[in-house]
């Protein structure tokens, strides 16, 4: 349970602020995209005998770098589709080929965070707080970026080239998330509490740290959930992401009635 709490926090808090700039900038497809991929590096990283992580970066730094320079020629969601199927269809031979692996088939999807060891706990904390600096260095030209492309090129801004770093980020970050919610709920997280914080608050900041907060209850929420019951931490990371953003929309839509009112 300690290291669920370690190692939960620190990546709740992380996918939280990388979640908040995924809503920004409309990529909630390639957040979809980049788990599955890492997925499918961890498949082959077990057929070859080494440790899955390893194979959880490569694939999904292949992923986002495939996705940023296919884009550039052709429309981003169709280059964002090439790669997960790409991904998709190279994780179901890694696992077709392996026999050992099918047991630790339903973790990686679904999340096994009271599964993880004492030996893990410091590669998730190293690459948390590289992932952290980096998205301190780049957080203004992302965030003017995000906001408005064209203005942010037109004021010397690489767009292109903040594009494919943000891309990065998102690949560890999902290195990251997968052993511990799977590669089918760290999408969850990703974008329930973020697009929740964005419906409360207008403001960037106050947004940012909003939706880190938002992503910390959701991830001990699950924990404390999965650790009293019998059901996977995945459902409860799925469905509390799903509670928080149906309750900022109906706080939003109050609110806006309101402010509508007074107007009236």
């Amino acid at each position: 349970m300690t290291n669920a709490w370690i190692s939960g926090t620190a990546i709740a808090a992380l996918v939280g602020v990388v979640g908040f700039f995924v809503v920004m900038r409309g990529a909630a497809f390639a957040a979809h995209a980049i788990p599955n991929g890492a997925f499918a590096g961890a498949a082959g990283a077990n057929l070859i005998g080494v440790n899955p992580l390893f194979g959880l970066v490569a694939f999904a730094m292949a992923a986002a770098f495939g996705i940023g320079a296919t884009s550039r020629r052709t429309k981003s969601d169709v280059a964002t589709a090439l790669a997960l199927v790409m991904m998709l269809a190279l994780g179901a031979a890694f696992l077709a080929t392996s026999t050992e692996y099918e047991p630790a088939v339903n973790a990686l999807l679904f999340g096994e965070i009271l599964g993880v060891s004492s030996s893990e706990i410091l590669p998730v904390l190293v690459l948390a707080l590289l992932c952290g600096l980096g998205l301190a260095v780049l957080y203004r030209p992302l965030l003017y970026s995000s906001i408005s492309p064209e203005l942010s090129n037109a004021r010397g801004v690489n767009v292109v080239a903040i594009d494919i770093l943000f891309l990065v980020v998102v690949a560890l970050t999902s290195a990251l998330a997968v052993p511990v919610v799977g590669a089918l709920l760290t999408f969850s997280l990703t974008i329930g509490p973020p697009a929740a914080a964005r419906l409360i608050s207008d403001r960037p900041g106050r947004a940012l740290a909003l939706s880190v907060l938002l992503s910390l209850f959701t991830l001990w929420a699950a924990i404390a959930s999965s650790y009293v019951s019998t059901l996977p931490i995945g459902f409860f990371v799925g469905t509390l992401s799903a509670v928080v953003y149906l309750a900022a929309r109906g706080w939003d839509v109050r609110r806006t009635r309101r402010i509508q009112r007074q107007v009236a």
